[in-house]
């Protein structure tokens, strides 16, 4: 059985086509960053070797391109206070940030024309109470 090289990737590998457009947030520097973050910001809450969470985040940057000026990812299996603080139970999770506060859970299909009506309709109501 041969493996094929493309199997040996994850989220955080430095050939994920959409790398270049997320930022890492760690345990300690989560909270900070996003609230000192201005506009819309998305998290990706993922982990390696999760292949949605991969899709997801090859998505995200160019169906969100016109609605969010940054993104973060969360690799739960490292940052493991912050997944227990949000209760991150199923990945990939999403969430969406408005001007360092937190606004909402994407929640959506994997596909650009759902990312970008789901982020506009969430943006267009008042904030959720974060998780």
């Amino acid at each position: 059985m041969t493996q094929r090289l493309d199997e040996k990737r994850d989220s955080s590998s430095p050939d994920t086509a959409a790398l270049p457009y997320f930022s890492r947030l760690a345990e300690g520097d989560f909270h900070t960053r996003l609230a000192a973050s201005s506009g819309v910001a998305v998290v990706l809450f993922s982990a390696p070797h999760c292949g949605a969470c991969r899709a997801w985040k090859r998505l995200l940057p160019s169906a969100l391109a016109d609605q969010a000026g940054v993104f973060y990812e969360v690799d739960v299996s490292e940052a493991t206070g912050v997944a227990r603080y949000f209760d991150i139970f199923h990945l990939p999770t999403i969430y969406v940030y408005r001007d360092g506060h937190f606004h909402a859970e994407l929640q959506c299909e994997a596909r650009p024309d759902s990312i970008r009506l789901a982020a506009h309709r969430l943006l267009s109501v008042p904030a959720q109470d974060e998780p």
